[in-house]
């Protein structure tokens, strides 16, 4: 069974409150939670201590047995300060990390041609 630190839905029609719940990634999103950890109230004033509630101790320990926490919830424990930042990577964009040198030093490529004069012809280092 692969649990899920994840939101269950609450509150009205525009007028969202969620629970953060560890439950079955099978089971339905207000379904059947094993427990609950906390709450979120996206509509709540940014400095009220009614916005966010978390067990501490239980989130560590549902993270701790393997507890794979969804995207939304991930961004709340790392607000948080129960999940580590996520590692940045240099020169990464879309396309993830850049294989260019980032070094200032000039490197001759293997046949004797420096770098600037393939860029300058048009073809790509590899």
């Amino acid at each position: 069974m692969t649990v899920r630190i994840r939101f269950a839905r609450f509150g009205h029609t525009h007028r969202p409150f969620y629970r953060i719940v560890a439950a079955d990634s099978k089971a339905t999103r207000d379904g059947g939670a094993l427990e609950i950890l906390g709450f979120y109230d996206p509509l709540a004033a940014d400095g009220s201590d009614r916005k966010m509630a978390l067990k501490f101790e239980r989130v560590k320990h549902w993270l701790s047995v393997g507890a794979q926490p969804s995207e939304a919830v991930e961004r709340l424990l790392l607000r948080a300060g129960l999940l580590p930042p996520p590692p940045i990577v240099a020169g990464g964009g879309p396309g993830g990390a850049s294989s260019v040198a980032t070094s200032n030093e000039e490197q001759p490529a293997a046949d004797g041609v420096s770098p600037e004069a393939i860029f300058s012809i048009g073809l790509q280092v590899n």
